[in-house]
């Protein structure tokens, strides 16, 4: 694919992605199952010891049923709307995807990635991740790449192996 043109994106994300990548994080793999049986397990625990429980221990069962339902996503969100709230986020970036990799400008700032310096790209329900490394990433939800996504897509195929793309 002979590109001649960069694709261009500006990126400014909001709580909610973030807060999706947090979820992703914080319910997948083994912590995801571990979270799923804790709550069905609390659940039926608590449905059937109702008529012999104490209200204490009614209370702290439907508090462990809570636990990994609602009060962890939402704290996960509060943090999400903390962090999408300062600048770095606030202003945004642009990313310009080249032939030769991705060049990253934010402000006076400006980062070049070689395609080879990927570690990873994943794709997450309506999101691409793109993996510098295991703790820095660049999100970039489907209501940001719109129109850009095929495109986007075939780039990242033809730059990097297989084994460093899931689900692309």
């Amino acid at each position: 694919m002979e590109q001649k043109n960069p694709i261009v994106i500006e990126v400014k994300l909001k709580a909610k992605d973030l807060w999706k990548f947090s979820m992703y994080h914080s319910y997948r793999g083994m912590q995801g199952i571990f979270s799923l049986i804790f709550s069905a397990a609390a659940l039926y625990a608590l449905v059937s010891t109702w008529g012999t429980t104490t209200n204490l221990y009614r209370g702290l069962l439907f508090v462990c049923v809570l636990l990994f339902t609602v009060w962890q996503p939402a704290l996960l969100f509060l943090k999400a709307a903390k962090q999408a709230a300062k600048p770095m986020f606030r202003n945004g970036m642009t990313l310009s995807f080249l032939a030769e990799g991705i060049n990253v400008t934010q402000g006076d700032e400006n980062l070049f990635i070689e395609w080879g310096n990927l570690e990873r790209v994943l794709r997450v329900r309506d999101m691409l991740i793109l993996y510098m490394d295991r703790v820095h990433a660049y999100l970039l939800p489907d209501s940001i790449s719109g129109d850009h996504l095929p495109a986007l897509t075939a780039l990242i195929k033809e730059n990097l192996p297989p084994e460093r793309r899931k689900r692309i």
